[in-house]
């Protein structure tokens, strides 16, 4: 078998799987209720259906069922009926997911996309429609409600954009301005009274559904506080409506770890032709909550991941119906307010601390015997007391001539009277060895004093 064959071979095995998936040959969808398998294809359809030309399609409805299937009619009809008749938080009783009244909650957040899936497809629709008579008009307003609302506005006469309050109420003055200088040099042609019926047709239908879609934003809002009400005081009734549908429940969202809730309604693809520089990657619902956004850029990452963890702890505490007043929501919110006004206080003012003490300490002082005879030889003698004194108001001579300024002070002057004395203390006289008690002291100071009297002569008068 050649490589061709192998391929067709292929071929025909995956369409014999598709036709065993989807014996009707619908892609999956029923005669009468085409709403309830569009909620199972999600998101994914969306680039399917884009890639659709309905440039031939007649009416809007043959594309469009999801407006008039009976789903919808039914999840609109239970909504009214649960916003007339409040419940009591105390009415709840064993699983959250057992009430009616949440499963209409989750019904309602799936309705919600498949209404944005149905708005792209009207949206295409109308754009293929009317580029017919206004081809420049899509790149000028490329968002898909603003366009259907100035279709449904201008219509044939494109004269309307100069000085049209609704208008103004739609685009703003500076995309006004340019579609109605574009508007004057188009190339496009008149439609005729069934294409902009059947245009009039679609955009009506796309402004119903997305006013269904507010209507049913607003109900699951106000019910949040009665399935998850600390949750709600931590991001908001929205955020807390929009994760736990994304989630599937609220017993699959206190099931998940703060790492995955953070990146629940990440963006990660963009529209054709868009730019996607913009998109911020690994950031969801938590990242653009109210909560987070009002924090500095370069904070937001770290308050997310921070607000993650708290949304773990409030929706577990939730799912066991725990805490209804919202005491622990309230005391989680606290935390958080507390931790990013410390993320947010300025660095401490640097002070000029003076230099710390030497680690070096006081050196001991040396005692003992020892150390005293050393201070006694090296201490002043009387003699060098005398010479150090001077008297005020008198010349003295020079001691020597080749020294001058020397003097001998009070040295051998009338009134000294004082001979070279050893400076003894107290202590040390009562040390004196034995072998000189015995002896005559009177002789040996004599002949001490005889002596030194001669050795200041020599000094004093040299030969």
């Amino acid at each position: 078998m050649s490589l061709a064959d192998e391929l067709l071979a292929d071929l025909e095995e995956a369409g014999e799987e598709e036709d065993e998936l989807y014996p009707g040959g619908g892609g999956g969808e029923s005669d009468g209720e085409p709403g309830e398998n569009q909620a199972d294809g999600g998101l994914e359809d969306i680039p399917e259906e884009m890639e659709l030309d309905y440039s031939a399609t007649e009416s809007v409805t043959s594309i469009a069922k999801l407006r008039h299937s009976k789903p919808f009619a039914e999840i609109m009809d239970k909504i009214g009926h649960y916003v007339g008749n409040q419940r009591k938080n105390s009415e709840v009783s064993g699983p959250v997911e057992a009430d009616p009244e949440y499963r209409l909650i989750v019904a309602a957040n799936n309705l919600t996309v498949e209404i944005d899936n149905e708005l792209n497809i009207i949206h295409k629709f109308v754009r293929d429609k009317y580029s017919k008579r206004f081809p420049e008009l899509e790149s000028l307003v490329p968002n898909a409600l603003d366009y259907i609302r100035a279709v449904k506005e201008l219509g044939n006469s494109l004269e309307k954009c100069k000085n049209n309050e609704t208008l103004q109420q739609i685009l703003t003055n500076a995309t006004i301005m340019v579609v109605s200088v574009t508007a004057s040099t188009t190339q496009g042609t008149m439609l005729g009274d069934d294409e902009l019926q059947r245009l009039e047709e679609a955009c009506d239908m796309a402004l119903e559904l997305n006013q269904s879609k507010h209507r049913i934003y607003e109900y699951v809002e106000s019910r949040m506080s009665f399935i998850a009400p600390n949750l709600s005081i931590i991001v908001g009734a929205s955020t807390a409506a929009k994760i736990m549908g994304v989630a599937g429940g609220l017993t699959n969202l206190s099931k998940m770890p703060a790492c995955n809730l953070m990146l629940l309604g990440a963006q990660r693809r963009t529209l054709s032709g868009f730019s996607s520089t913009s998109l911020l990657p690994h950031t969801g619902y938590i990242y653009h909550c109210d909560v987070v956004q009002s924090l500095p850029p370069d904070l937001r990452r770290k308050a997310a991941r921070l607000v993650a963890a708290k949304c773990t702890l409030s929706a577990r505490v939730d799912s066991f119906h725990e805490s209804v007043d919202g005491k622990v929501g309230y005391d989680l919110k606290e935390e958080i307010e507390r931790k990013f006004d410390k993320w947010q206080e300025p660095p401490p003012v640097k002070q000029v601390k003076p230099l710390p003490a030497p680690l070096d300490g006081q050196r001991k002082k040396r005692g003992g015997r020892r150390y005293r005879k050393m201070k006694e030889r090296l201490g002043l003698t009387e003699i060098r007391k005398h010479a150090n004194r001077m008297t005020f108001a008198e010349i003295e001579d020079d001691a020597y001539q080749e020294d001058l300024g020397f003097s001998l002070g009070q040295l051998g002057k009338s009134g000294s009277g004082r001979v070279r004395q050893a400076q003894v203390n107290d202590s040390t006289k009562a040390r004196i060895s034995k072998s000189l008690q015995g002896a005559d002291v009177t002789s040996f100071t004599f002949k001490l004093f005889s002596h030194i009297q001669m050795q200041l002569l020599s000094v004093w008068f040299p030969c």
